[in-house]
């Protein structure tokens, strides 16, 4: 009697092992960050990282004034985005309306950058300006480009659409589910 119960607690143990082995590997699966955006996702963001990095550089700016750019400039491309959005295809509307959102970064910035670095900003208005118009027009087919060659998931479970399958799956036939006997 003592082998069988030896036999079976080694079995049991086993048993165990394994099912806490499996527990293990199914737990280091990597879970993907939801609250970040993607810049496929959020295109106005990338736009607006990508003026103020240029801006950055260009008026040599330190930490403090780098993040008060970055926060400025996120909200300022978000309204010219929606402006850009909302007027589509009226380029005069969308032109004046802009400079209004600019004029207005024009003054928060004022109050950030020191005067030689606000010169600096002001006599290069049209190059950041235009900078960021050539970006937001070619992002717009690169984004329409990206999201065609790789489509994004379309399912919680980041299953993403693909070809079906040509060959027949190998079932047997049969109810082998839970309740077989």
């Amino acid at each position: 009697m003592t082998t069988k119960t030896a036999f079976a607690s080694l079995l049991l143990a086993l048993v165990a092992g394994a099912a806490s082995a499996q527990q293990a590997v199914n737990n280091t699966v990597a879970v993907q960050d939801k609250t970040q955006s993607s810049p496929r996702l959020n295109p106005v963001t990338e736009r607006a990282d990508r003026l103020s990095s240029k801006m950055v550089r260009d008026l040599r700016l330190n930490n403090y004034q780098a993040e008060k750019l970055r926060a400025i400039n996120a909200d300022k491309v978000a309204k010219m985005a929606a402006i850009e959005r909302k007027n589509a295809g009226n380029t005069k509307l969308i032109d004046e309306q802009c400079n209004g959102v600019c004029k207005e970064r024009d003054r928060e910035l004022q109050a950030v950058l020191s005067n030689d670095q606000y010169s600096s900003y002001f006599g290069s208005r049209a190059t950041y300006y235009k900078f960021d118009k050539d970006y937001a027009s070619q992002s717009a087919s690169i984004l329409l480009t990206n999201a065609v060659q790789n489509p994004a998931p379309v399912r919680a479970n980041d299953a993403s659409i693909a070809p079906a399958s040509t060959k027949p799956a190998n079932r047997p036939a049969g109810n082998l589910g839970r309740n077989a006997r």
